[in-house]
């Protein structure tokens, strides 16, 4: 039976603007389970990007509670949300934020290294990651010597080596074409469920949403949807259910 990895409780972020409160996100609740990959879409503003930056401990709430792999994120200090970021979220970004002198087994390692957990079997461990995502002849590339799609899933290996509890992407296929894009999310899906972690993504391309297990719709900062049945998800990726 799987176990809830990632716990959302009655979530408020607010801003002020020009005098006035703005509720960015405003009492989301949900939770995602370990092997499940969810997808949160919703217009330009519906507060989907505030939300994973909540997810990621980047990002305080003003009321209510996080729980990643059952640890309370409002009872932490900031070292201690440091430490669980880096021990128990991985986080791939819309602009894959490698780092461009390190190669790409080396950018991969740099997540072990950061947990002080860069020993043989986790060399082992990376080098079979990036194989598994078709990039076992790109392991001494630099991230300029390789393509978009590349290196998404140079990012890909590096948010999953350290076996995070909850997994975030950040629009990981706003950058590529559409060959790639549904070859990086299909492989994503098929690793978060083989590596039974939490995944999350956000994204605007409802075409993606083919691969994940449930959709999660926001619209002003609320959560006003959620598809939780294959047909429905289906019918949303391939444009025939309007969202």
């Amino acid at each position: 039976m799987s176990s809830v990895a990632l716990e959302v409780r009655d979530l408020v972020k607010s801003f002020a603007l020009d005098g006035a409160t703005i509720n960015a996100v405003d009492g989301v609740s949900f939770q995602v389970n370990s092997g499940e990959f969810v997808a949160l879409v919703g217009p330009s503003g519906s507060g989907k990007t505030t939300m994973l930056s909540i997810l990621a401990a980047l990002l305080t709430p003003t009321t209510g509670q996080v729980l990643i792999d059952g640890q309370d994120l409002a009872q932490m200090n900031e070292k201690k949300r440091v430490k669980l970021r880096r021990e128990k979220i991985g986080f791939t970004f819309q602009s894959n934020n490698l780092i461009p002198y390190l190669t790409a087994r080396e950018n991969v390692e740099f997540m072990l290294r950061l947990n002080n957990k860069l020993d043989r079997a986790g060399r082992v461990r990376s080098d079979e990651l990036l194989a598994r995502l078709g990039l076992s002849d790109r392991l001494h590339n630099l991230p300029a010597q390789m393509s978009g799609g590349q290196q998404q899933r140079v990012a890909i290996a590096r948010a999953l080596i350290h076996n995070p509890a909850v997994v975030l992407a950040d629009e990981p296929t706003a950058s590529l074409d559409t060959e790639r894009a549904f070859q990086v999310v299909e492989t994503f899906a098929h690793l978060i469920h083989e590596n039974d972690r939490a995944g999350i993504m956000v994204t605007h391309d409802l075409r993606m949403c083919q691969f994940v297990d449930r959709v999660l719709q926001m619209q002003d900062g609320k959560l006003v949807k959620v598809y939780e049945s294959k047909q429905e998800i289906l019918e949303l990726a391939q444009g025939v259910l309007k969202h």
